[in-house]
């Protein structure tokens, strides 16, 4: 955590001295509040957590840290709200870690953690609640502020995917239903399931939110393939990702207009009403280089929605290819050391709640940086940890909290059981 606060306070500072020439005016009141939220954040997993893992809250800080220089430096006054998010994200992880005492418990609330997942993804489509920004219907507006729920209804789907996954496990991978001289998964088994994933999936568009559509998907079909290990669920999954966005490339115009751009961002710069943030995106890219302009010294204002979606374009002109480097490896690390907790689970249920909470962050930075860079067509969802928004905080240190519980169970019934051995194996016949 030190070398967290020691790499924020740094680029913090040279981000200053190379925008304005000088310190930032409170870099004092800067570094107690990181000090002072992130030792907040640590004492509560020293105190309701303490066998969980060492390594994801000092990378998310990080992140987060690199994040909020970026913001500081383009907008500052969305960077003292970001502050303010960040205090909250804190007390957030606090209280899961303090209410979410064993992970068994979740397991019992299948279906309302479905129930309350569709509710919150219909909540913006609902007259005179939800509101339009951006041409996505995704908000609900709570007094100044307004509220995404499908940043939480994302970790509540993962609970219910995990739940029915481990309760079916061995119904969804051996196949006993004999067609046509083949065996297949019993219809039963795959509908229930098929139509929260499909409804979900629906809400969504109805949303013309496809991003976060895909990330779900993409979580179905991952979650799916490690319960059973059958690659025909993947095979499955390809066969469904090439024939909806067939479909959905017919229905949506917003569908049409982004693979548009993926495949040709230029011509947007001649038109007035046009996207631009690919193209400028691939400017600031190109100006960084290697080791990019240095902090403060980027000219990456221009760009669109800086803060949030394209704030991985803006590290990579200031830092250049080594500070893109550094951010893959930060998520390779966090995502690594989340599959490594899942992997010691005891149970069937955490393992996958874990290893879907893992591939949530991944999965969510590998389409933003992969839409940045046009490996993929731009879905515009926010780069964990990093982009600027309270609800993506928010849901991402819960995400941390989660982790972090299922880390302590672990260890603590992995000790156990040495413990257990050890005394049994020195005890007198």
């Amino acid at each position: 955590m030190a070398i967290a606060w020691i790499i924020t306070s740094g680029f913090y500072a040279l981000a200053s001295l190379g925008a304005q020439g000088t310190m930032p005016a409170r870099f004092g009141y800067f570094l107690a509040g990181m000090v002072l939220v992130s030792l907040l954040m640590h004492f509560a997993v020293v105190r309701y957590a303490p066998s969980s893992s060492q390594i994801l809250l000092p990378i998310a800080t990080l992140l987060n840290g690199i994040g909020y220089v970026e913001i500081a430096r383009w907008d500052p006054t969305l960077a003292r709200g970001q502050s303010l998010w960040f205090l909250v994200s804190a007390v957030c992880l606090g209280l899961t870690l303090k209410f979410v005492r064993h992970m068994r418990d979740l397991d019992r609330y299948r279906y309302l953690t479905l129930v309350v997942a569709i509710a919150l993804l219909v909540a913006p489509l609902i007259p005179h609640v939800g509101e339009q920004i951006n041409g996505a219907r995704l908000w609900i507006p709570v007094g100044p502020f307004a509220f995404q729920p499908v940043e939480f209804a994302k970790i509540l789907l993962i609970f219910f995917f995990a739940s029915y996954f481990a309760a079916n496990r061995d119904l969804l991978s051996i196949p006993t239903q004999r067609v046509g001289g083949r065996n297949f998964v019993p219809p039963k088994v795959l509908v229930p399931i098929l139509v929260a994933w499909g409804l979900s999936i629906l809400i969504l568009g109805a949303e013309n939110d496809l991003g976060f559509a895909i990330l779900i998907f993409a979580l179905f079909i991952a979650l799916l393939w490690v319960t059973t290990g059958l690659k025909s669920y993947v095979m499955l999954g390809l066969g469904l990702l090439v024939g909806g966005a067939f479909i959905v490339d017919r229905l949506f115009n917003q569908v049409q207009g982004r693979v548009t751009q993926w495949l040709n961002p230029w011509p947007a710069l001649l038109d007035p009403n046009a996207s631009h943030q690919l193209a400028y995106g691939w400017f600031s890219i190109a100006a960084g280089g290697v080791t990019g302009t240095g902090l403060g010294l980027g000219q990456s204002g221009n760009i669109p929605f800086i803060t949030s979606d394209m704030i991985f374009a803006a590290v990579a002109e200031e830092l250049g290819f080594l500070g893109v480097i550094l951010v893959l490896c930060l998520f390779a690390a966090f995502v690594g050391e989340g599959f490594r907790i899942a992997q010691r689970a005891t149970s069937d249920f955490v393992r996958i709640t874990g290893t879907g909470l893992a591939a949530l962050i991944g999965f969510q930075a590998f389409f933003i940086m992969a839409g940045v860079l046009r490996l993929l067509p731009f879905t515009g969802i926010t780069l964990p940890f990093m982009a600027y928004g309270a609800n993506s905080l928010i849901a991402n240190y819960v995400v941390v909290a989660i982790l972090l519980r299922i880390s302590d169970e672990g260890n603590q019934e992995r000790h156990g059981g040495e413990v257990v051995f050890v005394q049994l194996a020195h005890s007198k016949p």
